[in-house]
């Protein structure tokens, strides 16, 4: 397997779960302009269709996830990361989880809009809305689109709590909204620290933001009095879990509140396409690698199961753990995210601005 220039997975095959046929690189989607000049293929271009959604908060009942409501802006994530969990959603569209879902991306425009639709009813509850938890919200497209922090705005005027997560430094770029929302203990953002290698950055997540720039993050929403919680997932076995250590110092030293981290995971299509990844950056370990992973996960690539999927089992995830927590409590982080108020949310009004003006 071979590892493509600027994209996480080495493949683009799609899921054999729903039938679909063999999806291979066509002309269609790829930048003649950026072929490089020893004859090689040209790298993909991104491409970006506009999704008129009906509905924009997604609801879930998981027991072992911190939210019930989330936005999620965008379909697919340019940032490529191999491990993304999220993959496996692109095979409903007959799409790849492979390379289609990092480079044949869906926005929603009309979100903004429809959040302020759906926090208007009556019927609606406040629980804590999370950003970030499918695909990331300040991908590369962001900027040209900005639908984040149209969203964003919308909570902002209503009150409504807010947790975000994300690997892009782009999320300073809305602290003039964060701030505000901080002080009235209403956000906490996560940043997503898996590695401070820049080499193995570059082959596990190939577009996301540096470590640098993800340290800085951290230290810009600390100054600025918004709550940073740095996730070290994944953390995954013979890859970057030596770091463990040297990320919760890294975190700490950033200003971070507290810190958290989850085992690889990977559902569905991630295995194989994880696998491919392995055998083109990691040949020499790669057997190692899944070996770990599944003494973590009950000897299958992947552990579905409700409370334990998120902590992994057995005595490669106890040590592991056990590292952490260590690391955690020298540096004096806190182990959960910040509880955020829900008694300050105002319905949104048709007055609009009138409205926020006079409240």
């Amino acid at each position: 397997m071979t590892a493509i220039k600027g994209r996480g997975a080495p493949a683009n095959e799609v899921s054999s779960r729903f039938h679909l046929p063999a999806r291979e690189v066509d002309g269609d989607w790829l930048d003649a302009r950026l072929a490089d000049e020893e004859d090689q293929p040209p790298p993909l271009r991104t491409t970006v269709t506009l999704e008129q959604a009906r509905t924009i908060i997604t609801r879930n009942n998981s027991p072992d996830i911190g939210f019930e409501q989330s936005v999620n802006a965008y379909r697919g994530c340019e940032h490529g990361c191999i491990y993304c969990f999220a993959r496996p959603s692109h095979a409903r569209f007959d799409l790849s989880p492979g390379l289609d879902f990092e480079s044949r991306l869906f926005a929603k425009p009309d979100a903004a809009r429809l959040l302020r639709q759906e926090l208007a009813r009556r019927a609606y509850v406040v629980k804590t809305i999370a950003m970030g938890t499918n695909t990331d919200p300040y991908q590369p497209i962001d900027a040209r689109y900005c639908i984040t922090r149209a969203c964003i705005e919308v909570l902002a005027d209503c009150r409504h709590p807010l947790m975000i997560t994300t690997k892009s430094n782009r999320v300073l770029r809305d602290l003039d909204l964060l701030g505000p929302m901080a002080a009235q203990g209403l956000v906490a953002v996560a940043i997503s620290l898996t590695t401070l290698d820049a080499g193995l950055h570059r082959k596990l997540e190939p577009r996301a933001p540096s470590p640098a720039s993800r340290l800085a993050a951290i230290r810009g929403l600390s100054q600025a009095g918004v709550p940073a919680h740095a996730s070290l997932s994944p953390m995954i076995p013979a890859i970057n879990d030596h770091e463990i250590e040297a990320l919760v110092a890294a975190a700490a030293e950033a200003g971070a509140q507290s810190v958290s981290f989850i085992p690889v995971r990977l559902p569905f299509e991630v295995a194989p396409l994880f696998r491919d990844w392995l055998d083109a950056h990691y040949p020499d370990r790669a057997a190692k690698v899944m070996s770990l992973i599944q003494s973590m996960r009950g000897g299958r690539d992947n552990d579905p199961n409700f409370g334990t999927r998120m902590r992994g089992s057995g005595a490669y995830a106890e040590l592991i753990g056990t590292r952490f927590r260590v690391a955690q409590a020298r540096h004096g982080l806190g182990k959960g995210r910040l509880a955020l108020r829900h008694d300050l949310f105002v319905p949104p009004s048709d007055q609009g601005d009138l409205f926020s003006m006079l409240r």
